[in-house]
């Protein structure tokens, strides 16, 4: 009997241990089928959100019918093609478009990868990170078309620097960035390295040096969105800046080397580089901000490689679009309509073009805006 009992008594907990082992299955079963259920449901609301949350697209859809408001949608439907096709975009910046402000909007471009390498003079590499580190010293003149010589003069002597409404402070701006930039020049300079322009201002904002100093927020830099990505940039005449005359300054004095800076040259060498590797597929597409070097500087990669390096199975550039103010009668290369680029061997017959003639600070933010609501 006692046999009998101790063979009853394992066998019932064994029965027991399946029921609690069954049970522990169910539960666990029961747990990872509502938490994946519950992410399926954020990912579809995320994705019905994300559709019905489309304010500009749906504005400008409606009301941007024609002249240059449809040539605006035409560009911005055919930037969000492209990505979708897998193709790769530069942006050029001309002009004072970080001192626009123009890094909220294209910082996002960045962080959301829509964007794939930038070009831009040396005042926009700069002056993002000036009103990063002065932006409450900066003063407004709207009435900047009445000022007189001597209110003009009056800016100067008190240090403000004037950009049409928007004067930036010499020494909250210019010589803050100086203290920091000069000791990493410098750095490089004493260790026989040389970096980009771009490198050096990548390696003060990630130092964290220039935090001490933030008077917007970091997600409103540009610079600092691309700096966190090492995005690849492009900044042609540098040396035309105030950062880049600083530099001059310390070599003229005997300070610095100038071979511590690499060259426009380069640069190119650089592009020449970058393009074969990344124009595969799809392609790259080109959105120009403006004109001047910081467009025609990087376009002509392709005539380059094609031409002077005879690399005849280069593609043109795949996408084309230029918000510009220009006339091309004065026969400015900012005022050329992108099918004079077709003799230059910079587009083909068959890319898409599109010329947006209006103020970039306009329009520039609207196709921004479209292109995330919609890619």
């Amino acid at each position: 009997m006692a046999k009998i009992s101790k063979k009853a008594s394992r066998e019932s907990g064994t029965v027991s241990e399946k029921k609690h082992e069954t049970a522990c299955f169910y539960k666990i079963f029961t747990f990872y089928f509502l938490l994946f259920t519950w992410l399926l449901f954020l990912i579809f609301a995320k994705i019905l959100i994300k559709m019905s949350n489309k304010p500009i697209t749906e504005f400008i859809e409606k009301y941007y019918l024609h002249f240059n408001s449809a040539a605006l949608v035409d560009a911005a439907k055919g930037y969000v093609a492209h990505l979708k096709d897998g193709g790769k975009m530069m942006i050029t910046l001309a002009g004072a478009m970080s001192t626009a402000e123009m890094g909220k909007i294209l910082a996002d471009m960045i962080r959301e990868d829509k964007v794939d390498i930038i070009s831009c003079t040396g005042a926009n590499l700069e002056e993002d990170l000036m009103n990063l580190v002065a932006h409450s010293h900066y003063e407004r003149v709207p009435h900047y078309r009445d000022l007189t010589p001597q209110e003009e003069w009056d800016l100067l002597e008190r240090g403000l620097n004037r950009v049409t409404d928007t004067c930036i402070p010499e020494e909250e701006a210019f010589r803050r960035l100086q203290k920091h930039i000069y000791e990493i020049w410098k750095d490089a300079d004493s260790k026989g390295e040389r970096y980009f322009p771009h490198e050096y201002m990548y390696k003060m904002i990630l130092s964290g040096v220039l935090e001490q100093y933030y008077e917007i927020p970091r997600e409103d830099s540009w610079m600092i969105a691309a700096a966190e990505k090492n995005l690849p940039i492009v900044v042609p005449g540098w040396e035309d800046s105030t950062m880049g005359n600083i530099f001059a300054s310390y070599c003229i004095k005997g300070d610095l080397k100038a071979s511590t800076m690499k060259s426009g040259i380069e640069y190119m060498m650089f592009l020449a580089d970058w393009y074969p590797t990344n124009s595969g597929g799809k392609g790259v597409g080109f959105f120009q901000i403006g004109g001047g070097i910081a467009g025609d500087f990087p376009i002509c990669v392709v005539p380059m490689l094609y031409q002077d390096m005879e690399m005849h199975d280069i593609p043109f550039w795949s996408y084309f679009c230029q918000i510009s103010d220009s006339t091309t009668s004065y026969g400015s290369y900012s005022g050329a309509v992108p099918n004079e680029k077709i003799t230059w061997g910079k587009l083909d017959i068959t890319t898409p073009k599109f010329i947006v003639e209006s103020d970039a600070t306009i329009c520039a933010p609207l196709i921004f805006k479209y292109i995330l609501e919609n890619s």
